[in-house]
């Protein structure tokens, strides 16, 4: 017998019906180990020694893997061909090494770029060892990642009251968003002219033209920046007579792009099909993991975490002999296209992203994928064959005219066009774009001939005015942290999620925008840590880890150059009041925070004394704006005040998104006391109409008409259970999203899953949840605040039912509003642990209740109503005793544990 450790249950499902009775095996479910969540597990002191403790999620999994390695002979390592992969086969293998149950034990890593049969054959006939440079490089991120939290991320604590943490790759994607605010924020407004002209040649065919040059001197874009200059020379030109000057035809040839790696996949399902990030990996995910088709699971993408665009020979050939086939042999190069990869590592430059088998069109596996995979599949399949396509040919044509003015000056018009000739792969692909495709193809212009003349039709100035820059959406942010070297594949999507969770950016109309915490803590690390915020320094750090992959320098020499030089730069600043942090602050921030008044006076000036200084402040719930003159000057206003624009849904009559096409009736949106909901018609007579809430998180311009009939629709069906033939059902509940059949409910990941979730699915959830007897999944641990300084025992942060809790023994309590989770302490901790046990009255610090004394028993026993209220009286005070013990024991706990020069601080 064999024992096989993949990462995900699905997966192991697959894999184990291709490998037969002979094999075990058994999913990890990513990661078994992490560095603990406290001070000292990467120890700098100790030549960078690191402490590994194993996830509780994970204890029974690999209790799982053990067990079967004991009746088995050798243990197949079948991890993610990636960096990640790597590592988590090297943590299992630890692990299983630190319990003895490696002895005679024979031991080999097998990777595969797909799930299938030929693919997961050929990787077992080709195993190898554990790579200790990958192992060695993921060390490295690893360690610099958790130095960089939890050093950094205290300083901002105590100098930026109301900043949650900092992160090595995290804070500089930030101040990519926090600068490009800052180039819109700086942005003037520039008034621009152009001259546009409607013409027709000898022959009545009309096109369109506009001026380029005066007196042969090229214009600017710019040049002509008033109406009144832009009418002289429309005067000047009026009934003058035109000639074509030139008439130039050039070929040219379009080529397809290569086939997606990860970034590039992300960015073009933003654009294409509108998906987030994290939407586009989770589909990916289910891709490449397997669907059932025909009873079988096929994974029918490759691995989707790539650096590489190269595909394998096999690959190729298929997609050359889907081309002939379903375009023709015109559109098959005569040569197969060979694309040179970006990666900057070549271990990581796995193959691109592409479908398993070419010959599976879309159309024939869309019945056995929900919507949105679908349409994934589509785009991977379409964009893979256009890679292997013929290039586009196309003509290019300018046309420039020329007319002699009444002010004595040559004034030159151009009219362009192109012509595509031989579409080639634009025939099934074409590159999405972030901004409007201004180009000209399709447009053609008419046959011309130099020395003809040209009538004129019409001729008019238009006004323009400049643009700032466009806030960056998650596709132009990914694709600026690849040119950039910031990164890698499998961390975007974590950083984009990592920046909104934390309250730094906010995605409006999928843009994403830079809240006041984010920028503070921006220019907070850009006036006191410049240099770890520069992008190429973050650049080049990734440059070295790649390097280590490669084995081309030492993991610990790189971790001893970069530590000497930050703990200096955080030691430096030590002694730094938070005084001088906001004066600082007041400097880097000041056009955002003291915006110019429109009378032209001081910004800093206190609008209520007069007298005082406006300046940042901190406080309980952060950073505000107050007067220096305080207490005498109480004026506050927190960052980012204004004239807020309210929202027409909360208005009495709500927001009209549409009608209905169905009933006729209107859809309408409102804000009402739980938040905000859809409504179909108005209400008749007692007859209430039909509501749907709009899923927490949606930002409001995303609701539209089809997002309100998509809710109004719910519940969904999903399909019937192949087993009872009762109806499973998708809808959103009191806690979030759900599947439900009979009275078996499963939470969803997303609020997305309602309206794609297939039937294979479904089933699998209800049954994992029914396996569990039906209960909720165990509080997810947080966080790991270490051991009670004073009585013991671990002290964590769980994730519960109604938000996240701290749990020390038996007592749970309940974090304050707006506590979050990870910048919690064990000093925080313990006092809400004492005001919790003190608040337990009647119960012992561990949650028990206080047993009865036997002379409470003996009065209660009592038919004397005297006695029985001297029972009550005493039963009362025997509870209160204890309780009253606990809540002083606790509080001398916390203020014991307060005193302690604690350390304890949470990674980013």
């Amino acid at each position: 017998m064999t024992v096989v450790v993949v990462e995900s249950p699905a997966k192991a499902k697959t894999i184990n019906k291709y490998l037969g009775s002979d094999y075990t095996v058994l999913a990890s479910f990513g990661h078994v180990r992490d560095l603990p969540a406290k001070d000292g597990s990467v120890r700098p002191d100790e030549d960078f020694a690191m402490s590994w403790e194993v996830d509780a999620k994970a204890k029974k999994r690999l209790d799982d893997i053990a067990r079967a390695l004991k009746v088995s002979s050798k243990l197949i390592l079948a991890t993610d061909p990636d960096r990640e992969g790597e590592a988590i086969s090297w943590h299992v293998l630890e692990v299983l090494r630190n319990k003895g149950l490696l002895k005679d034990k024979h031991v080999e890593r097998v990777a595969f770029n797909a799930i299938t049969q030929s693919a997961i054959s050929e990787a077992i006939r080709n195993p190898r060892k554990i790579d200790d440079d990958l192992v060695e490089a993921y060390l490295a991120r690893r360690a610099l990642d958790y130095l960089v939290g939890f050093t950094l991320s205290p300083v901002l604590w105590r100098k930026l009251p109301g900043a949650r943490s900092a992160g090595r790759v995290q804070s500089v994607s930030l101040r990519l968003i926090c600068d490009r605010e800052i180039e819109i924020e700086r942005f003037k407004q520039q008034e621009y002219w152009s001259i546009e002209a409607a013409m027709r040649t000898k022959a009545g065919a009309p096109f369109d033209a506009r001026l380029v040059e005066i007196d042969g001197r090229r214009l600017d874009r710019l040049e002509i920046g008033d109406g009144g200059t832009a009418q002289k020379i429309v005067d000047a030109l009026r009934d003058r007579a035109f000639t074509v000057r030139s008439v130039e035809s050039k070929p040219a040839r379009r080529h397809p792009q290569p086939p997606f790696i990860t970034s590039t996949l992300q960015q073009e399902a933003s654009r294409k099909l509108g998906f987030s990030s994290k939407h586009t990996m989770q589909l990916a995910q289910r891709l490449y993991e397997g669907v059932d088709l025909g009873g079988e699971s096929v994974g029918l993408i490759t691995y989707m975490r790539t650096d590489g665009v190269q595909m394998a020979e096999e690959a190729i050939t298929a997609a050359r002999a889907v081309i002939e086939k379903g375009f023709g042999k015109a559109y098959v190069p005569a040569s197969p296209r060979r694309y040179t990869t970006k990666a900057r590592n070549a271990q990581e430059a796995h193959e691109a992203i592409r479908p398993t088998d070419l010959a599976r069109r879309p159309e024939s596996v869309a019945h056995a994928l929900d919507p949105d995979m679908a349409r994934l599949y589509e785009l991977i399949w379409k964009r893979t064959i256009a890679s292997q396509m013929e290039s586009a040919e196309i003509e290019r044509t300018t046309v420039d005219i020329s007319a002699k003015g009444s002010d004595g000056r040559d004034y030159s018009l151009r009219a362009t066009g192109s012509v595509i000739r031989f579409d080639g792969f634009l025939t099934l692909y074409q590159e999405g774009r972030d901004d409007e495709d201004d180009s000209e193809d399709g447009r053609r212009l008419p046959p011309m001939n130099a020395g003809e003349p040209a009538e004129l039709v019409k001729l008019a100035p238009v006004q323009h005015f400049t643009e700032p820059p466009p806030r960056y959406t998650e596709a132009s942010l990914i694709r600026k942290m690849e040119e950039l070297g910031i990164g890698r594949p499998s961390t975007y999507t974590a950083i984009l999620s990592t920046l909104r969770d934390r309250g730094y950016v906010k995605l409006e109309k999928k843009r994403l925008i830079p809240e006041d915490k984010g920028r503070l803590v921006t220019a907070f690390l850009e006036g006191f840590f410049r240099r770890y915020v520069e992008y190429d320094f973050t650049a080049n750090l990734e440059e070295q880890l790649d390097r280590i992959s490669n084995g081309d320098i030492d993991w610990k020499a790189v971790l001893r150059d970069f530590w000497t030089d930050f703990i200096s730069a955080v030691e430096s600043i030590q002694d730094l009041r938070v005084s001088d942090v906001l004066e600082e602050l007041n400097e880097i921030l000041g056009p955002h925070i003291f915006p110019q008044p429109a009378d032209g006076g001081d910004p800093r000036q206190c609008p209520n004394c007069g007298n005082g200084r406006l300046s940042l402040k901190t406080g309980k719930f952060g950073a505000f704006i107050g007067c220096s003159n305080y207490p005498e000057c109480r004026y506050t206003r927190q960052l980012g005040d204004g004239e807020q624009e309210k929202s027409p849904a909360a208005s009495p009559e709500g927001q009209l998104l549409g009608v209905d096409p169905d009933t006729g009736l209107n859809v309408t949106l409102f804000d009402g006391r739980f938040g905000l909901y859809v409504q179909l018609g108005t209400a008749e007579g007692k007859e209430k109409p039909k509501r749907a809430s709009i899923p927490k998180g949606t930002p409001i311009e995303d609701i539209d008409i089809e997002l309100a009939l998509k809710l109004l629709s719910l519940p969904r069906e999903v399909g019937l259970h192949p087993e009872t033939k009762q109806p499973i059902t998708a809808n959103f509940g009191r806690f979030g999203p759900f599947v439900k059949h009979g009275t078996t409910y499963a939470n969803l990941e997303s609020p997305e899953d309602v309206f794609t979730i297939g039937l294979n699915r479904a089933v699998s959830l209800l049954a994992e949840k029914e396996a569990r007897g039906g209960r909720r999944p165990g509080g997810e641990v947080l966080k790991d605040l270490g051991e009670h300084p004073t009585g013991g025992g671990p002290v964590q942060v769980l994730s519960g039912r109604y938000g996240p809790y701290i749990k020390y023994g038996k007592i749970n309590a309940t974090l304050p509003k707006g506590t979050e989770p990870d910048a919690l302490t064990i000093e925080e901790a313990v006092e809400l642990i004492a005001k919790k046990a003190g608040d337990g009255a009647g119960k012992t610090p561990n949650g028990k209740a206080k047993p009865k004394s036997a002379k409470s028993k003996a009065a209660a026993s009592s038919d004397d109503k005297a006695a029985g209220k001297a029972k009550s009286t005493r039963t009362s005070a025997a509870k209160a005793k204890p309780a009253k013990q606990a809540g002083q024991a606790a509080a001398a706990t916390a203020s014991t544990a307060k005193s302690r020069s604690s350390k304890k601080v949470d990674a980013p």
